[in-house]
C-alpha cells in the first residue's frame, strides 16, 4: 500500500465518523489537512489540540468522545510524521489509525464493516 492510498483511507475514514460526530471541528480539520502537503507540519499543534480534548473526554468518561479524539490523535501524529519533521512521533503511530477506527466505530453505533469496507475494499476479480 502506498502512503497516498493510506491518506486516502484515513480521509474516507474522517469522512464516514464526520457524519457520526458532534463534535466535527478536528475532524474536519484533519479532512482539509490531508489535502494540503504544506499543512502537515501543523498537524503536530492540531495532535496538541486533540490531546486536551482527548483528556477532558477522558476525565468526564465520556467514551464516545475518548474514542473519536484517540482516532484523531493517530490521524495527527501520522500526518506530522509524513511531514518528515525533527521529533517525529512514535514509527508505529500510523498502525493505531485502524484499531481506533474500529473502536470509534463501535462507539458509534457502526459496523466494524463500515470500516473494513474503507481500508480492504474488495479486489476486483
Amino acid at each position: 500500500m502506498t502512503k497516498w492510498t493510506a491518506l486516502q483511507q484515513m480521509q474516507s475514514l474522517i469522512r464516514l465518523f464526520s457524519l457520526h460526530c458532534a463534535d466535527t471541528d478536528t475532524l474536519r480539520q484533519l479532512d482539509q489537512m490531508i489535502g494540503d502537503r504544506g499543512s502537515w507540519p501543523r498537524s503536530r499543534k492540531l495532535f496538541e489540540a486533540i490531546r486536551l480534548k482527548t483528556l477532558k473526554a477522558e476525565n468526564l468518561s465520556d467514551r464516545r468522545s475518548e474514542a473519536q479524539y484517540c482516532f484523531e490523535e493517530a490521524c495527527a501524529k501520522t500526518l506530522y510524521n509524513l511531514a518528515m519533521q525533527p521529533a517525529p512521533y512514535d514509527p508505529d503511530t500510523a498502525y493505531w489509525i485502524v484499531p481506533n477506527a474500529l473502536s470509534l466505530a463501535r462507539e458509534l453505533g457502526l459496523s466494524p464493516m463500515d470500516v473494513v469496507a474503507i481500508v480492504d475494499p474488495p479486489r476486483p476479480s
